[in-house]
């Protein structure tokens, strides 16, 4: 392990040097084994933050208080500490640079993860794909990657929507509230523009996203890709 940096209170990116890494592609994932001295073991899935070819990768990880692993990644965890990793893992909630259909992007809190992946590649292949983000977090101070989306959200071909469920900024237009069908809609690509769409968060918020999203009738059911998780 290389280094973590803060992301939120309470989530932290990590930078992993791996040796003989092959790469990844944007969406995938990687399985991280903890194990214990009394030979107790525990493996979760991890999105991959990066992307690309070369042997140093990123996870961004919540703590989540009941979680067996993911307290010690983001509380514990410290340079030089060794981790056993198994991927990278997964080939369906993938997105490549030479796809050319509208990207709609929908993440909760931690969702962000392996669409900030999908969005580093498109700005690092020079895609003019258009790509929209659809991002709900209970407050600002839980946006990952905050300062990089707020740069990347100046390319023309990136727009970067906030949806705050418990606290907005000052003088935001609007007050608080989970996602709705009208903040899915006014951010969404029109039907005739065939878009597809990535996904990604907690159970019920993907559950609610992808119903919303089928009835609108914009996206075709077979475009829309999940990914969604629970405790770690």
């Amino acid at each position: 392990m290389v280094e973590t940096r803060i992301q939120t209170p309470s989530a932290r990116s990590i930078q992993l040097d791996v040796p003989g890494w092959p790469g990844n592609i944007a969406g995938q994932h990687l399985d991280v084994r903890l194990t214990a001295e009394d030979g107790y073991t525990a493996v979760r899935s991890y999105s991959i933050a990066s992307v690309g070819d070369g042997e140093r990768i990123e996870l961004a990880v919540d703590r989540l208080p009941t979680g067996e692993v993911s307290p010690y990644l983001v509380e514990e965890l410290r340079a030089g500490d060794q981790l056993e990793v198994r991927g990278p893992l997964g080939t369906y909630f993938v997105w490549h640079p030479t796809d050319t259909a509208p990207v709609q992007l929908i993440a909760g809190g931690s969702g962000i993860v392996p669409l900030m992946a999908m969005i580093r590649s498109h700005e690092t292949s020079g895609s003019t794909v258009p790509f929209h983000l659809l991002y709900s977090v209970r407050s600002p101070r839980d946006v990952f990657f905050a300062d990089e989306l707020r740069a990347l959200a100046e390319s023309p071909h990136l727009r970067v929507t906030y949806v705050y469920t418990r606290q907005a900024p000052p003088d935001w237009p609007i007050a608080p509230a989970r996602i709705t069908t009208a903040a899915i809609a006014a951010d969404a690509f029109s039907r005739e523009e065939n878009p597809v769409a990535f996904v990604c968060g907690p159970t019920g918020f993907v559950e609610t996203v992808a119903d919303i999203m089928v009835g609108l009738r914009i996206f075709a059911p077979l475009t829309i890709k999940t990914e969604r998780f629970g405790g770690k």
